[in-house]
């Protein structure tokens, strides 16, 4: 008898034989009877066997080479046909063998040759402006926001036909860039010491803030339309999260260490404690994993009575075990804490919780 994939319980959701919930708890308890996930674990998938591997090492050489030629011939055109050519491949790895690393490594390739050819065509304004001048000439920000939209609309319409969750991780990426370029090329960053801090006012703090405002809701919405996170949709939201607990955690807590103890490190704390509180509501680890070197440093400062730092070991400590007790215990204090919370919009469509203390 063949085993039942994640395949056929999306096609049996569609065809009305089973509803989300029955398709989640299907799969949750195959996946637990084969000690591969727990009970409402936040599911993560980078490849499935050692086959993806050896394609992707193939795929990796092949990649490595025609970027070499693009390098060393024509940026424009040997990128395009490879673009093509990586397009096909997608075609027969992703929509055919599905198979995810490879699809991570194409969708990887297909954003980099986009960027080789936009920044080949547009940096300048000029058709035929060589990759070598961008080594000796700086660009301008209208260029640059020029070429990193359209390495965005292109990663964008990679994710409407092949639906690589990978995808929304890249579009994150692509959107910080173009807040780096744009800020360096306009010149906006001149006299920051910090380029994170909200308080210095410049370009790349405020973007990435924005950036990662950006990348929670659209995460958010996508976890929404797939709570018991059965598919790809949910898997878009990781990378999503991924992109947003970086952009918003470091920004937040650089700004908070910019205004120095007192009422910095207090507000340092209570954006922690906000962004614990976010990471258990949208059941999402990714948060509080950006956040552990700020919690480190701040116990470290509160806790430090001779001032020699030689508290480091107990911080250490207290940490590792608080981590480790809240990983262990992750569903029955994201439980308790939904239950407490009274209702609020879209509350009814965050990842499934214990509504009873069992």
């Amino acid at each position: 008898m063949a085993d039942i994939t994640q395949d056929d319980l999306r096609a049996a959701v569609a065809a009305g034989h089973l509803n989300e919930a029955q398709a989640a708890e299907l799969a949750t308890l195959s996946q637990i009877r084969a000690g591969a996930r727990q009970a409402e674990d936040e599911p993560f998938e980078l490849f499935r066997g050692f086959s993806e591997i050896f394609v992707s090492v193939g795929l990796g050489i092949l990649i490595f080479g025609g970027f070499g030629l693009a390098l060393a011939t024509s940026v424009t055109w040997v990128m395009g046909v490879g673009i093509i050519c990586l397009w096909l491949l997608a075609r027969y790895f992703t929509l055919k063998r599905r198979m995810m690393l490879p699809s991570i490594l194409l969708v990887s390739a297909f954003g980099l040759a986009i960027l080789g050819i936009a920044a080949d065509r547009f940096d300048f304004w000029l058709p035929g402006t060589p990759m070598s001048r961008l080594l000796t000439e700086q660009p301008g920000a209208t260029a640059w926001l020029m070429t990193f939209g359209i390495v965005i609309a292109a990663l964008l319409l990679w994710y409407r036909v092949f639906r690589v969750p990978f995808t929304m991780f890249l579009v994150g990426i692509a959107a910080f860039g173009a807040v780096m370029m744009m800020a360096t090329a306009s010149g906006a960053q001149s006299g920051v010491t910090n380029p994170f801090d909200l308080t210095e006012g410049g370009l790349v703090s405020w973007g990435t803030l924005a950036v990662g405002l950006a990348a929670l809701i659209a995460g958010t919405w996508f976890d929404m339309r797939d709570p018991h996170r059965l598919g790809r949709t949910s898997a878009s939201g990781f990378w999503l999260h991924i992109v947003a607990a970086g952009a918003l955690v470091h920004t937040v807590a650089q700004t908070c260490m910019g205004m120095g103890p007192g009422t910095g490190y207090g507000l340092m704390g209570l954006a922690l404690l906000v962004i614990a509180l976010l990471a258990l509501i949208l059941d999402r680890r990714s948060f509080l994993t950006a956040g552990i070197g700020y919690f480190i440093f701040l116990l470290s400062y509160v806790t430090d009575v001779s001032g020699t730092g030689g508290n480091w070991v107990f911080v250490f400590l207290f940490i590792g075990l608080f981590l480790t007790l809240l990983g262990s215990f992750w569903i029955q204090v994201r439980g308790a804490l939904l239950r407490a919370l009274p209702g609020f919009p879209g509350k009814d469509r965050l990842p499934p919780y214990r509504t009873e203390i069992s």
